[in-house]
């Protein structure tokens, strides 16, 4: 392939793969607890630095630039802002830590407070799923004493019994794996909160971390760069066409 095409299609679906990762920030922009995500691309060595044919910075031909490499998508952890809901079992952590919830066997992470009472008097989420206590069982009041609460440490008070909702930390964000919009699964060990750390708002929500003006910015800057790589791709391709047509002709 000619290096300029190759360099083209490189540009073009680099920017396609922010596009699809904007596109699904934005699709997030009121889902509560979500967290953006980032295409994060590394400009590349041409292709015979890549293979060691060419020490890099030689200043020879091949030593020219060899495109961009998409690297990943990360996530932005940053807290989202906090808004009043008025919804008692709405909780919002201040500060570090996620609540836990049990999903087909499986504990996962969320910053998602938006939970409620199930008939039983099990607190879930609002796919079904039961928030944990610090015992790793699931939270659950009795529906026929009524006069609950949750206190500022993170736990639901129900006639003078208290029963802490599991916040844990993990060791790096790093080990934080995304398996929902606002579940994440912990590769490593996680530890609970201190008592001393523990912050939580009854009634209100932590939003999305997303910033739609800000995005829909971003993906206008993204589809223009994708448009300008297809169109060099196009006339790179016009060029060598008209060029094989006149050797042919001679």
């Amino acid at each position: 392939m000619p290096y300029g095409l190759y360099i083209s299609a490189e540009g073009a679906q680099a920017q396609s793969l922010r596009m699809e990762t904007i596109s699904n920030n934005l699709a997030n922009a009121t889902t509560p607890g979500f967290k953006r995500e980032l295409a994060v691309f590394q400009s590349r060595f041409a292709e015979a630095e890549q293979r060691g044919l060419v020490p890099p910075g030689s200043g020879a031909l091949d030593d020219l630039g060899g495109g961009v490499d998409t690297m990943a998508t990360v996530t932005d952890f940053s807290q989202g802002t906090v808004n009043s809901t008025n919804v008692p079992t709405d909780l919002a952590i201040q500060g570090d830590g996620f609540f836990v919830v049990r999903r087909d066997g499986k504990d996962l992470l969320t910053r998602a407070g938006n939970f409620m009472f199930a008939n039983n008097g099990t607190l879930v989420t609002q796919d079904g799923n039961p928030v944990l206590s610090t015992l790793g069982t699931p939270v659950a009041i009795d529906p026929e004493l009524g006069g609950w609460h949750f206190t500022t440490d993170g736990a639901v008070a129900q006639q003078g019994d208290k029963i802490y909702l599991s916040m844990v930390r993990p060791r790096s964000y790093g080990d934080l794996v995304k398996t929902d919009a606002n579940l994440f699964s912990p590769l490593g060990l996680v530890a609970q909160v201190a008592p001393t750390e523990r912050q939580v708002l009854s009634g209100h929500l932590e939003n999305s971390g997303v910033q739609s003006i800000s995005e829909m910015t971003e993906m206008i800057e993204t589809s223009r760069a994708f448009e300008a790589n297809v169109n060099m791709i196009r006339n790179q391709d016009q060029i060598l066409g008209e060029l094989v047509s006149r050797v042919l002709k001679q």
